[in-house]
């Protein structure tokens, strides 16, 4: 199957208007513009939540490391 043509897009446009009207399809688009806002910042917060968690346990691994072979020249 392929992707509609110039005809078939207007077709789907007239349709789009006379179901939902003029004054309603800007509403609409302006409620999906920000759906995919808030989308793409909830995306971005996890991935820098992710990010923040990784670092953390970097830094706790470095740390146990260094506990571990104080304690080891402590015993030695």
């Amino acid at each position: 199957m392929s992707m509609p043509g110039g005809m078939e897009w207007l077709l789907i446009a007239l349709v789009v208007l006379l179901l939902f009207g003029g004054k309603k399809i800007p509403e609409l688009a302006k409620g999906l513009g920000s759906g995919i806002k808030n989308f793409k910042k909830a995306v971005k917060d996890d991935e820098d939540d992710i990010a923040e968690v990784k670092k953390s346990d970097e830094i706790e691994k470095k740390s146990e490391a260094t506990t571990a072979d104080k304690n080891e020249t402590k015993q030695v």
